[in-house]
């Protein structure tokens, strides 16, 4: 073969490989563009329910939370507070303070100056002086003898307003303490048999009945009272045996004695209500109508 039939062939085998190495750039060139399109739809397609999610998402939120919407309440009037009912104790308070005037109130101030000026000047330093020299259970031993001794107060008085109970009581009382109380100076009814005296006087039953105080009255060195009571005070003075004692200097001896004793056990308790009170004389009389109102109501 020559040369040029050498260089001919060689030419064409050139070619043939050079296409050959052509034709299969073409198939990986068209693959690998067939794969970046599958790329881009599927990153497309996932971008895509992204997108529907997050909107489905929100519709779900959006129905599960409902609007809420506020309305202005309409405006209510307050009905009009009744006014409390007195029951028939409050009524027949109210009646009483009604019928308790104080007509001669300028006299009853004079009166009640005097007592106060009384009080603090000889009762209070001669039961504080009485204080200083017995002690306090010999003081409260002379106060249950007298409250002993005035048992027939007290008795008669709860049959009168028909507390039997209290009347049975009273005479118990008397008998365990004038015994084994030792006269009375020992209130062994109370602190062993658990038996509490009645305190009911003649002003008490009569206010029992209806009978109202009708008018204040301050009377010396006694203090504060009505005309109810005062009559009670009477009366019961009748059933009270010290009053039996002659000569007439005894009982009234022993009525003094039995103040200061009272007062030395009861000291500060006049001085607390005056310094309680705006008007020390309104204060008292306040004070006393009201107590003889809760004794008679009990």
């Amino acid at each position: 073969m020559s040369g040029k039939q050498v260089c001919g062939v060689a030419l064409i085998a050139g070619m043939l490989l050079a296409g050959s190495a052509v034709a299969g750039e073409r198939p990986n060139q068209a693959l690998n563009n067939q794969q970046s399109g599958q790329v881009s739809m599927v990153n497309e397609t996932t971008t895509l329910s992204r997108v529907a999610l997050s909107e489905s998402s929100d519709a779900v939120a959006d129905e599960k939370e409902p609007v809420i919407k506020t309305e202005t309440a309409p405006k209510t009037v307050a009905a009009p507070t009744p006014e409390p009912r007195l029951n028939e104790n409050e009524a027949d308070d109210v009646v009483d303070d009604v019928l308790i005037a104080d007509p001669i109130e300028p006299l009853n101030r004079m009166v009640f100056q005097f007592n106060d000026k009384f009080y603090f000047w000889a009762l209070k330093p001669v039961a504080r002086g009485y204080n200083y020299i017995l002690p306090e259970p010999v003081r409260i031993s002379v106060r249950n003898f007298f409250l002993n001794v005035k048992m027939p107060i007290r008795f008669v008085n709860t049959l009168f307003q028909g507390k039997l109970k209290g009347a049975g009581t009273e005479l118990a009382r008397f008998g365990i303490n004038t015994t084994i109380g030792v006269a009375g100076f020992f209130d062994v009814a109370k602190s062993s048999f658990d038996l509490y005296p009645y305190d009911e006087d003649l002003g008490q039953t009569l206010g029992f009945y209806g009978m109202g105080g009708l008018m204040y009255i301050v009377w010396p060195i006694l203090g504060p009272s009505t005309v109810r009571d005062t009559i009670g005070m009477a009366g019961d003075s009748f059933l009270n045996p010290a009053r039996y004692i002659s000569p007439f200097e005894v009982p009234l001896g022993l009525t003094v004695f039995e103040q200061i004793n009272r007062t030395s056990l009861d000291l500060g308790v006049y001085e607390d209500l005056i310094a309680a009170s705006v008007e020390p004389y309104i204060g008292v009389r306040d004070a006393y109508i009201q107590y003889r109102k809760k004794q008679i109501n009990k």
